[in-house]
């Protein structure tokens, strides 16, 4: 009767906060298109791209990224500054609640430095988003060869 009573005092008191009875992070959101680019043999570094969906109730947090792929993953973006673009590290990628961001080139991705492998297209690696709650996605994404070719003024990638 006192354990009872203790559980339902416990679920009481959580229900006024919300998001602590929620599922985790983790299973509310996907990932689509997930791809990462292959690199030339003696290329140390690669980056990861795709869409990730936020279908919660709630903003989400993805706080980094984990692969055996690579000695180190980073959240990485693309800004200009100097008239150049610069890529540098974020703390965070912000999802959020009911919306979609895209991670790409030339924006936000998923940067692999130390690659520990080769990355041969048609093949996969595993890749663990980690979420602010610390729940975990594992993915497996394929690695993709990207063609670049001059267009206009700008540059096109080809998959």
């Amino acid at each position: 009767m006192r354990k009872t009573l203790c559980s339902a005092l416990l679920v009481s008191s959580l229900i006024g906060f919300p998001g602590l009875l929620s599922a985790a992070d983790a299973d509310q959101v996907s990932a689509a298109d997930a791809y990462v680019r292959a690199v030339p043999p003696g290329q140390p570094n690669s980056a990861s791209f795709m869409t990730l969906t936020n279908a919660s109730s709630g903003d989400i947090v993805l706080k980094g990224a984990e692969s055996p792929a690579a000695k180190v993953v980073e959240l990485h973006t693309h800004t200009m500054s100097d008239g150049m673009m610069r890529m540098r590290q974020v703390e965070q990628i912000d999802l959020p609640e009911g919306q979609s961001v895209k991670l790409q080139p030339g924006g936000l991705h998923v940067m692999m430095i130390g690659l520990q492998q080769k990355l041969v297209p048609g093949e996969q690696l595993d890749l663990v988003l980690v979420f602010g709650d610390g729940s975990k996605l594992q993915l497996k994404v394929p690695v993709v060869k990207l063609q670049m070719k001059m267009q206009d003024a700008g540059m096109q990638h080809k998959m």
